[in-house]
């Protein structure tokens, strides 16, 4: 059953790409520390956790950075103007809330939306972009922001707005992909009996090029390498290109980025648990941490374990809680009858 108390805590917590030492860091290592052999931090800031066995070495990962805006200007009359630190969509941020990291703590600002009363018709037909959006912080100049504590490079993510829509379907920024990682962590606190040398990476800056899991598969030197991510969900408006969709169970890729040999095994260990793995075609390198993992030194044997949701990158990013049980139930099983075997293709 899910822990909503801890997976809120998990997404609320702030860390932006590059920025991950703002809390979630913190929240990771307390977590985990009691659950793992070792745990440390590395230069570019992933935490690795390791769980020690005889079988074959693994590194798990799920990242643990947020999309989110960084102020680049601010105006005489102490609006902000910002960039999007990730793949963030300008439409998004309209009428909106943005929490900001300050030198003086956490502020609020809001993304204004001039009233349809007073816009002409043809703007009204127009998005917001990037030239057009500028945050409204209270401030009445530019010296009043910088009192309040706001600095070009300033820092800021969606607002938390954690909501419960059903018994089964919750609404939030930042599931992408905090579901995942506190997916991971469970796994690492219910895994029982296993021979695979375990690595469970909360890796950094995955979106603004899967930085961190470079890294730490480097130093790592996995044998086999896990990326657990959100995936797309059937949604209103995707004209049936979609397959995925919420409460059918947790997503494995099939595809190029993945090792068919790992990917068959984790066939059968779903069907051994009697648990339904829904199945998503990637005729690419997938834009996780599997996509890194892989050619990573000689070759690593790598799949994806994926969370469905719908509304990705956006401030109601929604998700049904179970199929994150039975994401946290299949790692598990997939970790525990992992054995050494040979993955060449």
């Amino acid at each position: 059953m899910v822990n909503l108390e801890l997976l809120k805590k998990i997404v609320e917590a702030p860390g932006v790409s590059g920025y991950e030492f703002l809390g979630i860091r913190d929240v990771v290592i307390e977590e985990l520390k009691d659950y793992v052999d070792e745990i440390r931090v590395d230069k570019l800031g992933n935490v690795i956790a390791h769980k020690k066995g005889n079988g074959p070495r693994v590194m798990l990962a799920a990242h643990m950075d947020k999309i989110g805006v960084m102020v680049n200007h601010i105006d005489k009359e102490g609006y902000l103007h910002i960039v999007p630190v990730g793949g963030v969509d300008p439409r998004t941020l309209v009428a909106q809330r943005i929490r900001f990291f300050t030198e003086k703590g956490e502020r609020f600002g809001v993304v204004g939306h001039i009233p349809p009363h007073i816009q002409k018709p043809e703007d009204r037909k127009k998005a917001a972009d990037w030239d057009t959006i500028v945050v409204d912080v209270g401030a009445e100049s530019r010296e009043e922001a910088e009192e309040l504590g706001f600095r070009v490079g300033t820092v800021g993510e969606f607002a938390p707005a954690f909501t419960k829509l059903t018994e089964n379907r919750i609404a939030t920024p930042y599931l992408d992909d905090r579901v995942c990682l506190y997916a991971m962590i469970e796994t690492a606190k219910i895994l029982e009996n296993h021979e695979a040398d375990i690595y469970f990476v909360a890796s950094v800056q995955e979106e603004v090029g899967l930085r961190g899991a470079r890294v730490a598969s480097y130093a790592i030197d996995p044998e086999i390498g896990i990326a657990m991510d959100v995936t797309f969900a059937k949604q209103v408006g995707d004209k049936g290109k979609i397959v995925p969709k919420l409460g059918g169970g947790p997503v494995m890729d099939v595809g190029p980025n993945i090792n068919p040999k790992l990917r068959a095994f984790a066939d059968e260990v779903a069907k051994k648990y009697d648990i339904p793995l829904q199945v998503e075609a990637s005729p690419r390198p997938t834009g996780t941490d599997a996509n890194i993992m892989q050619i990573n030194r000689e070759g690593v044997a790598t799949a994806v374990l994926s969370i469905p949701i719908r509304y990705m990158h956006s401030q109601v990013e929604t998700a049904d809680l179970r199929d994150i049980d039975l994401t946290i139930k299949l790692a598990k099983h997939l970790l525990e009858e992992l054995k050494p075997m040979d993955l060449t293709p």
